[in-house]
């Protein structure tokens, strides 16, 4: 257990299943928190396949449980290994709990929209922990599903005991003027006591300045700049693909050039066929960036699904948008781009509207100067709150230590 606050123990569980967004926000706050305290040791616990390239501070380390994918509405197999899911489920239970049993954490950070974890697997190591002075946080991103598909599911999997049970705080990563999250998914007064609102969670400031990525893109180029961001990639090629259709009409109306990033989890075989069509247009095909937010401040336009870490980019360079939220399973994207867009932020295209003439004629609007008013500008200062509120429990931690050791 910690010393001092320098040398404290941080440990993340993560889980993904489809896409990047958990891991992406848990290392801005496992950086944030490293900043303010460079002696510190962090250990993320996920099964994103590309979790290595998070961890990216000397003393921030990853430790990879075997991936599942999901089969269906609560409904998960194993991506890789050729094992029984009940015996790859276990497994990963038994990572989690020894990891927090030899770790010893003086913080526990759940960024889980199930506070037992995936299938219950994080309900041994919270029994470990509780076991110890440590502090558990359970870290919700804004919007997690429609609000009767979460109240269901929270009732049948005994999501609210588990906070009262287990949790020490509930960290909400966005703003209750936005989404009254509470509220909306019916949280019992015990629960809501403990939830704090802490606003949005966004990267630190990148050392790559707009400028620099404008100088690569357009060099001798006039006219403006769209990006394309697909988030994880999982299930972006619709939206390549209508982009790329749409891209005719739009240099009709004017010069344009186009960076696409796909996310590193587009199938191979859809982003070959991006290369392939982008070849003889003014479009540039990026599998990843290390840093999207300068290429999100150089564009004049971007065209982006509406994931929790893409549109928080988007809103700290104020750069005009146009989110194209997935369709499903989930809920989650289109309620945050249609909250968005009501507000004044973005501009939305609903799914099912999603074709090269409806996404031409919404990207020429937009770049004709159609701009939204703002109703009220989004809090973006949810990273270095969440590290506040992380750093405040260390307090607690040292105490009931000091505690245990004079009992």
């Amino acid at each position: 257990m910690v010393q001092s606050a320098d040398e404290a123990r941080l440990l993340i569980y993560s889980q993904d299943g489809l896409g990047l967004g958990h891991q992406r926000r848990t290392t801005h706050v496992a950086n944030e928190f490293l900043r303010a305290h460079p002696g510190a040791s962090v250990l993320t616990v996920s099964d994103s396949p590309l979790g290595r390239f998070f961890a990216s501070s000397g003393t921030h380390d990853y430790l990879k449980l075997p991936s599942l994918r999901r089969a269906g509405p609560g409904l998960w197999r194993p991506l890789s290994l050729a094992s029984p899911f009940d015996d790859v489920l276990a497994l990963r239970r038994d990572l989690i709990r020894v990891a927090a049993q030899r770790f010893r954490p003086d913080i526990l950070l759940v960024d889980h929209h199930m506070p037992n974890g995936l299938m219950g697997e994080l309900l041994p190591a919270l029994e470990a922990v509780r076991t110890t002075p440590a502090r558990v946080v359970l870290g919700l991103r804004d919007i997690l599903d429609a609000p009767e598909t979460v109240q269901r599911r929270w009732r049948l999997e005994g999501a609210f005991e588990a906070i009262e049970r287990h949790y020490d705080d509930v960290l909400v990563f966005g703003s209750r003027e936005v989404y009254d999250l509470a509220a909306e998914y019916d949280w019992p007064e015990v629960a809501a006591r403990r939830l704090r609102y802490c606003g949005y969670v966004g990267a630190a400031p990148s050392p790559t300045s707009a400028a620099e990525i404008r100088r690569i893109y357009l060099r001798e180029e006039t006219g403006p700049l769209v990006l394309a961001l697909g988030g994880g990639g999982a299930d972006a090629y619709p939206l390549f693909d209508a982009l790329l259709r749409s891209v005719p009409a739009l240099l009709a109306r004017r010069r344009c050039t186009f960076v696409l990033i796909t996310g590193p989890l587009l199938p191979k075989a859809e982003r070959l066929r991006l290369l392939s069509r982008a070849r003889d247009l003014p479009v540039h095909v990026l599998t990843r960036v290390d840093d999207a937010t300068p290429y999100v401040g150089a564009a004049d336009l971007v065209v982006a699904m509406a994931g929790y870490n893409t549109a928080v980019e988007i809103l700290s360079q104020q750069t005009p948008a146009l989110l194209v939220p997935r369709s499903g399973p989930s809920a989650e994207q289109q309620m945050r781009a249609r909250s968005f867009a009501e507000r004044g932020w973005v501009h939305w295209l609903p799914p099912d509207q999603l074709a090269a003439q409806a996404l031409a004629a919404a990207a020429a609007t937009i770049l004709a100067g159609s701009a939204p008013t703002p109703a009220s500008a989004p809090d973006l200062g949810g990273r270095e709150v969440v590290v506040e509120r992380l750093r405040s429990g260390l307090g607690h931690v040292r105490q009931a230590a000091g505690a245990l050791v004079e009992g």
